[in-house]
């Protein structure tokens, strides 16, 4: 059987397809594996090792020794997506009491704050060049729930521990330490980090009830589709600004499988975003979905542009 080939025909499926399978075994037997010992540590209760183990394989691939035009455009893509995202969810924090047509300020700002890193890195050495793709370096920082933490904490719409949020981050700084030390080891975790995201999303969707999430669905393609269009036109506009093609870009206007763990991850650290985290997750996962059919669209559309023009000049 070809299951694993089956899965990857699934946008971002090594992190969607456990999740949904997680939540129906949540849904419909939810003590199954309830049971003690290694299997129960298999269930939701088992998230955070997962996320931590994750997060720490994401800090070894950032090296200190990018050439500095990468870490220019990087640099600027990232706080480009990071900014607009930002003023989006805080405008719907502010404006609209944290929710617009079914969409939260967790939600948004978990869907738009983090890039697809494996998408973007296929996309730019399809479409760019070597300069390109390493600008995704520094746009690593955007993994994982620590930025969405740390927008929510300044804003005032969290509650969360200094130490807690360092807490997050604590095991990519580590990472990003031996990473650095030893290129054996950033070589090793980096090419076994897929086989932690199948379990980490295993466990993230055992904390799911699907019963709760029936009306994620409309709001979630609307998120994704925003997500490709705001974060696209803002990423596309800052990569030319500072001198590439609009390609790498491009390839940034979508959302990480990873930021599906964003909302549990905040409601882990302030058990207010609780209620909402089961809805923002299945949000932000449906946004992973969209971006990922459309995200290369748009990348092929601006590299066909950038031919174009090349060619009438």
């Amino acid at each position: 059987m070809k299951i694993y080939q089956a899965i990857n025909k699934v946008p971002g499926g090594l992190m969607v397809v456990p999740l949904f399978i997680g939540m129906l075994l949540n849904t419909f037997a939810p003590n199954a594996m309830k049971i003690g010992g290694f299997t129960q540590a298999l269930t939701n209760q088992g998230y955070p090792t997962f996320l931590a183990m994750y997060l720490f394989t994401v800090g070894t691939k950032m090296t200190l020794n990018a050439a500095p035009t990468m870490l220019k455009r990087g640099f600027g893509i990232m706080f480009a997506k990071v900014g607009i995202a930002i003023v989006v969810a805080l405008g719907i924090a502010h404006f609209f009491n944290g929710d617009i047509i079914g969409l939260t300020t967790l939600a948004v700002l978990a869907a738009m704050n983090d890039t697809n890193g494996g998408m973007f890195l296929a996309l730019t050495s399809t479409f760019g060049n070597k300069e390109d793709a390493g600008t995704y370096v520094p746009q690593s920082i955007e993994t994982g729930p620590f930025l969405t933490m740390l927008v929510l904490v300044g804003a005032g719409l969290a509650v969360i521990p200094w130490l807690t949020m360092f807490s997050v981050i604590a095991p990519i700084i580590a990472g990003a330490i031996l990473g650095n030390l030893d290129s054996d080891l950033r070589e090793f975790f980096g090419k076994h980090e897929p086989i932690i995201i199948p379990f980490m999303a295993f466990t993230l969707g055992q904390g799911i009830n699907l019963s709760a999430v029936t009306t994620a669905g409309l709001p979630g393609i609307l998120l994704g589709l925003s997500v490709l269009v705001i974060t696209g036109i803002v990423c596309i506009l800052a990569d030319r600004l500072l001198g590439g093609s609009g390609v790498a870009g491009a390839a940034a206007s979508s959302t990480a499988g990873n930021a599906t763990g964003t909302p549990q991850a905040v409601a882990l650290a302030d058990p207010t975003f609780a209620a909402i985290a089961p809805i923002a997750t299945i949000q932000v996962a449906a946004s992973v979905i969209v971006t990922a059919v459309l995200t290369p669209i748009l990348t092929a559309f601006i590299y066909r542009q950038n031919k174009k023009k090349a060619e009438t000049q």
